[in-house]
């Protein structure tokens, strides 16, 4: 019997292609697009750029499964996005933390909603277009790995380090093996009306926004001071909540302390309490020299991690071992140590301590940080 899989489609070409491939090689397969939250018109209509396309988006998924003769569903999942998605972001920018929406996208909704949805279905698999890989383990019998997509640039193993054995069991990534050029002949190959289509970008499904203007509906802004890292205040700014370390835009820096090269400031610490942020140029917030203010507490050689998760099923295979991380999608890789783990016990959730071999300056309080092992993506967590 044919092995049936849903796919969640965006209305994208990389689902397009994905569901696409899947038939091809045999799958009794099914198009769902996810419908979730979106801002309510007074919103949309007063964020700069933001545009609703979740309609055209849908018209062109069901195009997609329409072309290739599958089966299509719409899945209401308003209520999971705005909470899990929504909710938590609001809530972790008025503690002062960055959070990650698209991993909780993925944790609560492509995962969490559409995954469980599927199963009671009586689907065997879910699929996405995510640039990512799950290969079979060659140590351990019957175990899965989270490996990073073919194509480096598109590679979106970082926003997956939730995944659990059971998901990646049962989840297949038709893509993750292709680099994007390739999928944009497939689609023309396939005659899809999504081949030309432009990568949406930004939030997931919401698209490209101004964080700052969007949380503004749902935090007041608050004027508060730019300082030095001698604590003299340089500038100013409409919130410390509003803002991430190692942001460098947002935030007004007085005539008097530009310098004549108009070099950009860096946030290197923040205050919410106080509602202040601490900036310096890059040289200092990188390279400060030996005792100097900007080498402690801005430069930060460990970190602990909390909400962990090991997608391969054991962390404690990597404890002392030399792994690759990085705290932000895109960011450099940089060499860690997981010197210790605490399993999560009578309903705690699992954390560990990670030492960096280099001093980090923009590790953010609630941001994700993800561990690899050559291109396995051993686990992650949320920097705390």
């Amino acid at each position: 019997m044919k092995k049936k899989v849903f796919v969640g489609m965006s209305g994208g070409v990389d689902s397009s292609v994905s569901a696409a491939l899947l038939l091809r090689d045999g799958y009794d397969v099914t198009g769902v697009f996810i419908k979730v939250w979106q801002p309510s018109a007074d919103i949309l209509e007063s964020i700069t750029g933001l545009n609703c396309t979740w309609r055209e988006d849908r018209l062109d998924a069901m195009r997609v499964a329409a072309k290739i003769g599958i089966k299509f569903e719409t899945l209401d999942l308003e209520a999971e996005y705005k909470r899990e998605v929504v909710d938590y972001m609001i809530a972790e920018y008025r503690a002062g933390r960055t959070p990650n929406p698209d991993v909780m996208c993925n944790k609560y909704v492509k995962f969490g909603g559409f995954f469980d949805w599927a199963m009671k279905q009586g689907a065997d698999y879910v699929a996405t277009g995510h640039y990512a890989q799950i290969l079979p383990s060659p140590s351990a019998p019957n175990t899965f790995n989270l490996v990073a997509g073919n194509d480096t640039n598109k590679d979106q193993s970082y926003f997956l380090w939730t995944l659990t054995q059971e998901q990646l069991r049962r989840t297949l990534f038709p893509v993750g093996g292709i680099e994007k050029p390739r999928v944009r002949e497939l689609a023309k190959s396939f005659g899809l009306p999504t081949a030309e289509k432009k990568d949406s970008q930004g939030l997931c499904f919401i698209g490209k926004i101004d964080v700052k203007e969007f949380l503004s509906h749902y935090i007041q802004p608050k004027a508060g001071e730019v300082l030095d890292i001698d604590g003299t205040v340089i500038g100013r700014h409409d919130g410390a909540f509003f803002f991430t370390l190692g942001e460098r835009r947002g935030f007004i820096i007085n005539d008097s302390h530009k310098t004549p090269n108009d070099d950009p400031y860096y946030i290197v610490a923040k205050d919410v309490e106080k509602n202040t942020i601490t900036v310096a140029h890059k040289i200092i917030a990188e390279d400060a020299p030996e005792n100097s203010v900007g080498t402690l507490p801005y430069g930060r050689t460990e970190t602990h991690l909390i909400k962990v998760n090991w997608p391969g099923g054991n962390g404690s295979n990597y404890v002392g071992k030399r792994l690759m991380a990085r705290s932000r999608y895109r960011a450099t890789l940089t060499p860690v140590m997981i010197m210790r783990i605490e399993p999560g016990k009578a309903g705690r959730e699992s954390s560990c301590e990670i030492n960096f071999e280099e001093p980090q300056y923009a590790l953010s309080p609630g941001q994700s940080l993800v561990m690899y092992d050559g291109a396995i993506c051993v686990g992650g967590g949320i920097i705390s």
